[in-house]
């Protein structure tokens, strides 16, 4: 094996000689003076000082809380950049969001204190749909629930996430989010971004410096150095406007779903779908998930039939699979295109795993049929498993098709004890605790199996259930989601969930199994191995923001921590 790039001086001589901000210290500047300018700028009501609105700004499903110092809301490119402007001055660091939604990654809360929070949920317009060349153009408040309503009888379809109807598009595509159908890699099928810059310059990306661009939003590098990625899981900017590739509706598609009742069959399933996969015949993202997640979607923890023991004793677990009808392992995915090509990939999916497992298919026909026999045996008073299964189902239905829905919220609140605020509640609101664990492997068996391995004695060891998903996101890599899920009322077992997160984060690492996307808990162990790479980046930061003025310290694993 090659030698990998190792500097000759530690991370700290690094992190003292960078010329990189220190997210964690006060700001320097004159808060009140920049309150004073930004509430000219904007309007007294979109600037947001009151102790009560910072504090619930600032908490954090991770279950370390940080307010900002202010909350503003710009409702404009503009607005955004004389905020930038008033903030240079008065050097108040600033950290966007788009709604504030990406929980257990952040959540809405800055990175560090002193910040103020530039919430862009007024600028929630779609200002194009363009049917021919399938895309449209928002701004970064749309949440998924607005733009499915704009492509109403469009003729396009969106790609959905699990993070409900009111999480941000564009926030999910910075982050390099994913969801379920072709177009499921958001950030690989964005074109063209609008950034205001530190120094609040305007710049876009690809071609659109050029003002008579015809190809703006259907070319996405442009002429030169491709930008974008700058501004992808980095503090360089904030992002304004962005163009966004959508999925015409096929002729024809299908839902499949694959129950496995083995755990020792996750190496199978992984090898036998990665061919279809390679062969383009499975076309999207497709989720493996086990029982556990599959359960946790489900109910909530059985604390009163485990007596309040954890993790999970094997024999609930057993009963639990029983009474939801779940697998060890449960894949779901689409197929996608003309009637004899879903017919085909139907065939050759059968063909690939239908002697081992259960295959079943479901479309809207199917569907359908199943809410009627529900809705009988209702009037008999009887089907309540039928219309709880058509319920998951619908939703399945609806993300693998491009329609967002709250359906997987409750699945945040796995740990919580008491009453709920709601039936799919915010997660914050719910005091649920969740810390996302996102590695990536080679889309085989043995990586995914080895996954298991590393993961489920920490989490039995730390009183944790390993709730897992792994992502076939593209023919060649399998992203594993996982997560800690706790109860952040619960003083004890939040600290349980840090360190069961740290050892987590330390296990995978020390395995070649490192994260496509981490929260405030991970970005300080991001640096391992060469850290030219974060060198680079921390250069290339520096020089669009000398200052450290947007998110300082947000994806910085050289950054001082508190």
């Amino acid at each position: 094996m090659p030698a990998i790039d190792t500097p000759s001086t530690s991370l700290l001589d690094i992190a003292a000689r960078l010329p990189a901000p220190e997210p964690w210290s006060p700001p320097e500047g004159d808060l009140a003076a920049a309150v004073r300018e930004w509430s000219r700028a904007l309007g007294g009501e979109h600037v947001d000082t009151r102790e009560e609105a910072l504090a619930r700004r600032g908490r954090s499903t991770g279950g370390r809380p940080v307010p900002p110092v202010a909350i503003l809301s710009p409702g404009s490119a503009e607005e955004v950049q004389e905020v930038v402007r008033i903030a240079g001055r008065h050097r108040i660091p600033l950290h966007p969001i788009s709604r504030g939604r990406n929980w257990g990654y952040g959540d809405a809360c800055p990175p560090g204190p002193g910040q103020a929070l530039v919430d862009l949920r007024r600028m929630n317009r779609v200002l194009e749909v363009h049917r021919e060349l399938a895309y449209c153009v928002i701004e970064p408040g749309v949440t998924q629930r607005e733009l499915a309503a704009a492509l109403e009888g469009s003729g396009l379809w969106m790609d959905a996430t699990g993070a409900g109807l009111e999480a941000s598009v564009v926030g999910n595509s910075l982050d390099r989010g994913f969801g379920h159908t072709p177009y499921g890699d958001h950030f690989a099928n964005t074109c063209g971004l609008e950034v205001v810059l530190p120094d609040a310059s305007l710049l876009r990306t690809g071609y659109g410096h050029y003002a008579d661009a015809r190809a703006r939003w259907a070319y996405r590098y442009g002429v030169g150095p491709v930008l974008d990625g700058l501004f992808s899981q980095s503090g360089g900017g904030i992002v304004t406007r962005i163009g966004l590739w959508l999925m015409p509706v096929p002729e024809a598609f299908s839902a499949f779903f694959i129950c496995a009742e083995r755990d020792e069959d996750l190496p199978e399933i992984v090898d036998a779908l990665r061919p279809l996969r390679l062969h383009e015949v499975l076309r999207s993202a497709v989720h493996i998930a086990n029982d556990l997640r599959a359960i946790s979607a489900r109910c909530r923890y059985p604390w009163e039939r485990t007596g309040g023991a954890t993790p999970l004793p094997a024999h609930v677990r057993a009963a639990l699979r029983a009474e939801h009808g779940v697998g060890a392992w449960n894949v779901a995915g689409a197929l996608y295109g003309t009637r004899a090509g879903v017919a085909a990939a139907r065939g050759a999916l059968r063909r690939a795993v239908g002697g081992r497992w259960r295959v079943v298919l479901l479309d809207e026909r199917k569907l359908a049929w199943a809410e009627r026999l529900g809705r009988v045996l209702g009037w008999l008073g009887r089907g309540e498993a039928l219309r709880r299964r058509v319920d998951i189902g619908r939703d399945v239905l609806d993300v693998l098709r491009g329609v967002p829905t709250d359906g997987a919220l409750p699945g945040a609140c796995w740990r919580v004890r008491g009453p709920l605020p709601s039936e799919r509640p915010d997660p914050l609101d719910a005091r649920a605790g969740l810390l996302w664990m996102s590695p990536v492997a080679p889309a085989t068996g043995e990586a995914a199996r080895e996954v298991m391995d590393i993961v489920t004695p920490i989490y039995e060891a730390h009183g944790f259930e390993a709730l897992v998903t792994f992502t076939m996101i593209t023919p060649r890599a399998l992203c594993c989601v996982t997560n800690v899920a706790f109860d952040r009322g619960e003083p004890e077992e939040s600290a349980r969930a840090l360190a069961c997160y740290d050892a987590l984060a330390g296990a995978l690492a020390a395995g070649g199994y490192h994260p496509y996307r981490t929260g405030p808990a991970g970005w300080g162990k991001l640096a391992r191995g060469s850290t030219v790479f974060w060198e680079t980046a921390r250069k290339l930061r520096a020089a669009l923001d000398p200052d450290g003025l947007i998110s300082p310290g947000r994806y910085d694993p050289l950054a001082p921590r508190a």
